[in-house]
Formats: C-alpha cells, sequence, structure tokens
C-alpha cells in the first residue's frame, strides 16, 4: 500500500507540473504572437487515460477534456460526474453515435460532413443550450485523415449554420505532423485564412497539439488539443 500511495502521489506531481508547463508554452507563445493569453483555451487529450488521471488534470486546473471514442468517453462521464468538466468530443463521427454524441458533449470538433451535422442537431436535447461545432478541415489533402475538402467548405459551412441546436463556432485542422516550423505556420495560416473566408461570426479555430501548438498560436487557434505534453504517451493497448 505504502507503495502504491507513493506511486500515485507521483503521478498527481507529474500532470500537475506538466499542466504548469503547457500553461507557460501558451503563455509564452502568446505574447510572441501578441495575443491575449486568457483567449486560447486549453483542451486536455484525454483518450485512452483512465479517470484517475483526469481528475488529477482537474485538480492541476483544467476543465475542459477532449475524446476521441465515445464508449470510453461515456464511461469517464459516469465516473467523474461529481466534477463540473466540460466534454468536447473530437474523434471521428459514425453515424450510429450521434445521439449519445448530442446529449453528453457540449462540443463537437470533428464534424465534416452535412449528414453528421444534420443527426446531431435533430438529436440535441431541447433542455441543453445548443452544441458548439467546429467543421474539421482536411488541410493537407491527406487520404488519411477525415475532413471536409477546402473546395467544399462554403457550402458545408454555410448549411450547418442554419440548423437548429447547433452553434457554429469555427474549424478545426490536424495537419501533416512536421517538425518544420515555417510548414506548421503555412498550414495553420491556411486554416485561418480558410476560417475568414467564410464570412460567418465564427469564433474559433482549434488546432496545434503537443508538438506544434506555438505554430497553431501564432496563426490564431483559440483551443490548443493537448495529450502527451500532459498526460504523457498514450496507451493504444488500453479499452
Amino acid at each position: 500500500m505504502p507503495q502504491t500511495l507513493a506511486l500515485l502521489a507521483q503521478i498527481m506531481s507529474t500532470i500537475a507540473d506538466n499542466v504548469s508547463q503547457v500553461d507557460e508554452r501558451i503563455r509564452a507563445a502568446a505574447l510572441v504572437a501578441q495575443r491575449d493569453p486568457s483567449t486560447i483555451g486549453l483542451l486536455a487529450v484525454s483518450k485512452t487515460k483512465p479517470a484517475a488521471a483526469l481528475r488529477e488534470a482537474y485538480a492541476a486546473g483544467l476543465h475542459d477534456f477532449g475524446e476521441n471514442y465515445l464508449q470510453e468517453a461515456l464511461s469517464k462521464q459516469l465516473e467523474l460526474a461529481d466534477l463540473p468538466l466540460c466534454w468536447h468530443f473530437i474523434g471521428p463521427i459514425q453515424s450510429n453515435k450521434t445521439r449519445a454524441i448530442a446529449e453528453h458533449f457540449a462540443w463537437v470538433h470533428s464534424v465534416d460532413r452535412l449528414k453528421i451535422a444534420q443527426r446531431l442537431s435533430e438529436q440535441r436535447p431541447a433542455e441543453l443550450p445548443a452544441l458548439n461545432i467546429c467543421i474539421q478541415i482536411n488541410v493537407s489533402g491527406e487520404a488519411s485523415k477525415s475532413g471536409c475538402t477546402p473546395e467544399d467548405l462554403p457550402a458545408l459551412a454555410a448549411a450547418i449554420s442554419l440548423l437548429p441546436r447547433l452553434k457554429l463556432r469555427g474549424l478545426m485542422a490536424i495537419p501533416e505532423p512536421t517538425d518544420d516550423s515555417a510548414a506548421q505556420n503555412a498550414a495553420f495560416a491556411a486554416v485561418s485564412s480558410l476560417q475568414h473566408s467564410l464570412n460567418l461570426p465564427l469564433d474559433t479555430l482549434s488546432m496545434g497539439m503537443s508538438h506544434d501548438l506555438e505554430a497553431a498560436i501564432a496563426q490564431g487557434a483559440t483551443w490548443v488539443r493537448i495529450g502527451t505534453a500532459l498526460f504523457g504517451a498514450r496507451d493504444y493497448g488500453q479499452p
């Protein structure tokens, strides 16, 4: 038992330290970009991580958590129901999962086709606030990635903006990974440019992860989705 308690204390300390370090990275990047750090949200990407890790992240000041896998997320929501957490769905969406997503999340960052948006609108409970929506854009044109094409974006955004029970907030992107800062900036700048071209009242750019958050913030990110830098490497062997 003493060893178990010591290990738990170490994990708690590590997550708290990681939150502090990521907060500092966000603050420093915002200052370089001449932006207010408070306009940039830290979304903790908690897929494959146990509920206990989310509880420690909450204790360290985080409230927004992003999940990719619906059943895993619903299980955590039950386990953490005593905490005032805000849940974001950030993974690919199958049609048979839209009802549960519409009922149990405040944000969906990964809408890439009208059918999914229509189902979310129809299935969002009337007693809940409008569901915040980001359109996922495949900015790098990768065949392996989900996302709307830049060419299809204007029509999709216009259609979603008219749906009841949804609030279109902006765009989400996962550019092709690279360590080239110029390439990172170019990809994120393209997403920002696409959003501005829509001529809609949008306020959200969900882009940037552990390895490229600085470039994303330089190009206007309002949510950075951070997993590894907070929780360590993911264990995809977990359910």
